[in-house]
């Protein structure tokens, strides 16, 4: 059985508050709270990057399996890495040991999870000499949000950490079905960091920083479509896997509205999901934070159908379904 048979999460000690927060942006603590669904974040120490986050999550794994049985490794995580031009990939496989591994990157921004896992289940679909694939993925972002700019309100929840999920063929616990992606380029320039690219080699403060050149025309253009195409991926994995009735939701964060929107146009209660208020955003690595909270908070039943579901900027929103098949060893969770 193809699947996702671990998942650890790595989480920086430090804590920013709403009311952390609030002092910083000027917005109410309450609204921070309600509206933007944030309770806290956490926030990495100035010497860990997203390779070092990466590396701390992917260590859990290797606590129980040995570094010689991968074959491949996949980092999933944010674009936003150690340096520019440079593979965090190559030196995560390094530094955990994989001596026996290949390592490359998928870079798809907040959406990347849920594809990484497909990509994963179709590799070791394809080639019999694949048996374990490890995703990795860090995130740092929170290095990248101006609070100065009003027009990048809504990343104000960005936050760290380190998230990382074994895939193999002889998976006991995860089985993994089918995915379903939709993109829209027409959103492709509406959120950007400016500088260090080759448009722009040598940016100003500003520019280093992420930013919605047009906050009011994009949200005028992705509200009629966001929500819709949340429930599409949703959806189409669902009926592509085969699967009639979905028990659990593992989304990337949002802001709380939206939230509320997408469980309920796939027919689901607040309960039936992972909501990252206590974690805030972290790029691609929301669903797998979820699904390692999952396993820890939920009371999961054989047979349950799960969807992971993200929507990165770009736009890109992709859902993969997995099927519960009972495993959880709960010890690994205190």
């Amino acid at each position: 059985m193809i699947g996702i048979e671990k998942t650890s999460i790595y989480v920086p000690e430090r804590v920013e508050t709403a009311a952390d927060l609030s002092g910083k942006t000027g917005i109410p603590e309450d609204v921070i709270i309600q509206k933007f669904g944030l309770r806290q974040k956490h926030i990495a120490d100035a010497s860990m990057h997203a390779s070092d986050l990466a590396v701390a999550a992917g260590k859990k794994i290797l606590e129980s399996v040995s570094p010689a049985s991968i074959d491949v490794l996949i980092y999933f995580g944010s674009p936003f890495k150690d340096h520019q031009v440079w593979t965090a990939s190559s030196k995560i496989q390094h530094e955990l040991g994989l001596t026996n591994a290949y390592a490359f990157e998928l870079m798809n921004v907040s959406s990347c999870f849920p594809l990484a896992v497909k990509v994963a289940k179709d590799m070791l679909r394809s080639d019999e000499e694949i048996e374990n694939i490890l995703l990795v993925g860090g995130s740092k972002e929170s290095m990248i949000v101006s609070y100065d700019n009003p027009r990048s309100r809504f990343m104000f929840p960005f936050a760290d950490g380190g998230a990382a999920a074994l895939m193999t063929r002889h998976s006991t616990k995860w089985e993994t079905l089918a995915s379903s992606v939709v993109t829209d380029g027409s959103f492709s320039k509406d959120v950007l960091v400016p500088g260090g690219g080759s448009v722009d080699m040598h940016p100003d403060e500003e520019s280093r920083y992420i930013d919605v050149p047009d906050p009011s025309g994009m949200k005028e253009r992705l509200d009629p479509v966001s929500l819709q195409n949340f429930e599409r991926v949703i959806k189409q994995s669902l009926e592509k896997s085969g699967a009639d009735e979905l028990e659990l939701l593992l989304p990337l964060h949002t802001k709380r509205s939206m939230f509320l929107k997408i469980l309920e146009s796939v027919g689901l209660e607040e309960h039936q999901a992972v909501y990252l208020d206590g974690y805030g955003h972290m790029s691609a690595l929301d669903p797998c934070y979820g699904l390692y909270l999952a396993e820890k908070e939920k009371d999961l039943q054989p047979g349950d159908i799960v969807v992971i579901a993200s929507a990165g900027t770009g736009y890109t929103w992709a859902a993969t379904t997995l099927r519960y098949h009972g495993g959880t060893n709960k010890e690994e969770y205190k």
